[in-house]
């Protein structure tokens, strides 16, 4: 995730090798969060944590090189796991959801599209729809959802699920109480939510559901950058 964060800033043809990196030196002291004593609860290192530590060295550059540093996006992959263990009726699905994008001095913030760590395609709603017992009720953009500013942050996502029969999910998301923030006076993106018919849900939960049962997910959008007025 760091080094992720100052290749970003490094010239386009800067080769991503341990040279380029060697004026970076890394501290975890044992017992914080990114080197966690047993026996600790860890998960999602690549997923949830790794999009965490951007946002914390970014909003740190921030401060330092501020026309260089984007408003916060997303923050998260939305992780979503789900599935049937029934003998003769089995099934397993994970992927992750896409959100807003921070916008920066010299444009606008993406909307709905996958950010900083994450690098993983959506699957098509008729091939899912046509290999699980899922039904997709809503795939679109969640207007409104991105940070105002000069530069308006991006807008993330709602992806709902009807679930055709017995089967259990599993969330670990991130950004559903904390906003991305928006940077030189550009407001903050919303939120995400996760939602089970109506319901809201814990950003990390796992759930048994049958059928006729709707999983809402609302993805955060990004934060905007500049003020309106300037």
């Amino acid at each position: 995730g760091v080094y992720y964060v100052f290749r970003s800033l490094m010239p386009a043809q800067t080769p991503a090798c341990a040279g380029s990196f060697r004026a970076i030196s890394l501290t975890a002291p044992a017992g914080c969060l990114l080197n966690a004593r047993r026996p600790a609860a860890v998960a999602a290192g690549n997923v949830e944590t790794s999009s965490r530590v951007v946002d914390v060295v970014m909003g740190a550059l921030a401060q330092a090189v501020p026309e260089r540093i984007p408003a916060a996006s997303q923050g998260t992959m939305n992780n979503l796991a789900m599935g049937n263990d029934a003998r003769g009726a089995a099934w397993d699905y994970y992927e992750t959801i896409g959100g807003g994008m921070g916008s920066g001095r010299y444009g606008g913030g993406l909307s709905a599209v996958q950010t900083h760590m994450t690098n993983t395609l959506n699957t098509p709603v008729e091939v899912l729809e046509s290999h699980f017992p899922i039904q997709v009720l809503e795939y679109a953009i969640r207007r409104g959802s991105g940070g105002g500013g000069s530069r308006p942050g991006g807008d993330g996502i709602v992806r709902t699920f009807r679930f055709l029969g017995d089967a259990q999910f599993t969330l670990l998301s991130e950004r559903r109480y904390s906003a991305p923030w928006g940077l030189a006076s550009g407001s903050d993106g919303r939120p995400g939510r996760n939602l089970l018919n109506g319901e809201e849900l814990p950003a990390k939960c796992e759930r048994e559901v049958g059928a006729g049962d709707v999983l809402t997910i609302e993805t955060a959008g990004g934060g905007g950058w500049g003020s309106l007025s300037s």
